[in-house]
């Protein structure tokens, strides 16, 4: 299953007005970057997967309806999985919010 073209439409909305925001495609889903730093990404599996700081991920995981991700029977910290159903547009936009101010956080891989 490929990324869905609609919800990597309007992630890109939401990210037009910032800068150093690349795109690359990884792992059948498409990747979002801020300064080289990925921030966040449409899955082959549906939803979003964000990059959050690994001392906030239990308490999102208790307070939302993210979930930890997982790839290859691995737990990734840092990372949670947002299912499509639970993106309308309020929510996405908080997601992505959240995804590019830990990825402006890092230092610049450009």
């Amino acid at each position: 299953m490929a990324y869905d073209d609609e919800l990597a439409d309007r992630v890109r909305e939401l990210l037009a007005g910032e800068s150093g925001v690349t795109e690359q495609r990884m792992f059948g889903g498409l990747a979002f970057l801020l300064n080289g730093n990925m921030a966040l990404a449409v899955s082959r599996q549906g939803g979003i997967l964000v990059r959050v700081d690994p001392e906030d991920v239990d308490r999102l995981l208790a307070s939302s309806r993210a979930e930890a991700a997982v790839m290859g029977g691995r737990t990734m910290r840092g990372w949670l999985r947002v299912h499509a159903t639970r993106l309308r547009t309020i929510e996405l936009a908080r997601w992505v919010s959240r995804g590019v101010e830990f990825a402006k956080s890092l230092p610049g891989k450009d």
